[in-house]
């Protein structure tokens, strides 16, 4: 009878542990693929605009990073979203900013970046809207 009882609470515990460790998502993004893209859209655009000597600069821009690589890897074999032209617009932009980031990490954003990407971004936000 012991040992029916170990065994009950030993699958209690993972069956517990199992179902807390996938109720949230660490990386802030809820696995709605338009949510996420806002979110996102957001956090990008609020390291863009700040300003060069902003002590939260660094932090921002790991975040940022942090980000693009969560929602790529999310994100980039989704069938049902890869095709989306807000997803290609998307990933252009995405890339656009990690290659900066990558190659450049101390330096500042260029203005001719900056203002393609904000771009690239309304595109994003448009082609959401329409459902594309």
């Amino acid at each position: 009878m012991k040992r029916y009882w170990s065994r009950l609470l030993a699958l209690v515990l993972v069956v517990a542990i199992g179902l807390m460790g996938c109720s949230g998502s660490p990386d802030g993004l809820s696995g709605d693929y338009r949510q996420d893209t806002l979110t996102v859209l957001n956090t990008l655009r609020h390291t863009l605009e700040l300003p060069d000597d902003s002590p939260e600069k660094a932090t921002a821009q790991a975040q940022a990073r942090q980000q693009i690589n969560t929602f790529a890897a999310r994100y980039q074999r989704d069938n049902s979203v890869t095709g989306l032209g807000s997803f290609t617009t998307m990933r252009t932009a995405l890339n656009s900013l990690a290659g900066h980031y990558s190659s450049y990490p101390n330096r500042p954003v260029p203005k001719k970046l900056k203002d393609r990407l904000e771009m690239e971004f309304k595109q994003v936000e448009m082609s959401l809207q329409r459902g594309a």
